[in-house]
């Protein structure tokens, strides 16, 4: 098995070098990176408009990497009276480093999906919700929360921008070195790896590889692309992806 790892920097070279050391052959093809969201200036502002028992959710470490420095630039703390969520163990984790606050998350999967089921949150009405994330992404969460009656808004604290390669030359790249093994952590970069390689790296190749995702969701859009060789991990974060991959 030779496992091609197309989650972003440094999360892939991190796993890339626990496979190694596992005497797995591994390789990193990072399909997009992060850069400053545009609303990071207003999210003092944005919290301070919060009250005692609003929400705050925080959708992926590199929110989190992005918010905590911008707050402090600003010399403003986070709210104490307000409740926090976070996507995922690895998420609350890196949220409660920084600001030493609780926080609640899904245990089950690190997913929307498993957030809007936790039990404190099926009785939002009335509640303001702000939402930490990227540019763009799914609208489960704020739908639902709305859906529950909640004031929701949102504050981009980072981009996701799609790293660029020529897909003829990554075609032959990865063909010559043996990849049998995809990892892939969204949607979207589902997508971007399957529109990069030219379609007779797709069909002789690409769709023929074993593909580890991390919800049935992305399973049944990989599905739907052409891989029948799927597996989903019990996680986003790379403890969950190694356990797989061994």
């Amino acid at each position: 098995m030779t496992i091609l790892v197309t989650r972003p920097e440094p999360a892939a070279a991190e796993l890339v070098t626990r496979l190694r050391t596992h005497g797995r052959h591994a390789w990193s093809l990072p399909l997009i990176e992060f850069t400053p969201g545009r609303d990071l200036d207003a999210l003092p502002q944005k919290l301070a408009a919060l009250r005692p028992g609003d929400l705050v959710f925080l959708l992926s470490q590199q929110a989190i990497r992005y918010a905590h420095p911008a707050l402090q630039r600003g010399g403003t703390a986070w709210p104490g009276d307000v409740d926090y969520y976070a996507i995922g163990r690895s998420t609350a984790l890196a949220w409660h480093t920084v600001s030493g606050l609780p926080v609640d998350y899904p245990h089950a999967r690190e997913t929307s999906d498993a957030l809007i089921q936790l039990n404190r949150l099926q009785k939002v009405a009335g509640k303001r919700a702000l939402i930490l994330r990227g540019n763009g992404g799914r609208e489960l969460l704020a739908e639902t929360l709305l859906e529950r009656g909640a004031d929701v808004s949102f504050c981009e604290c980072y981009q996701r921008c799609n790293k660029q390669y020529d897909g003829a030359t990554e075609g032959r790249r990865w063909r010559d070195r043996g990849i049998t093994t995809l990892v892939v952590t969204s949607g979207e970069m589902l997508q971007q790896l399957f529109s990069l390689f030219p379609a007779i790296d797709r069909e002789e190749w690409l769709l023929h590889c074993r593909l580890l995702v991390v919800s049935e969701r992305l399973a049944t859009l990989a599905g739907e692309l052409g891989w029948q060789d799927i597996q989903v991990a019990d996680g986003a974060d790379n403890d969950a992806l190694l356990r797989a991959l061994l």
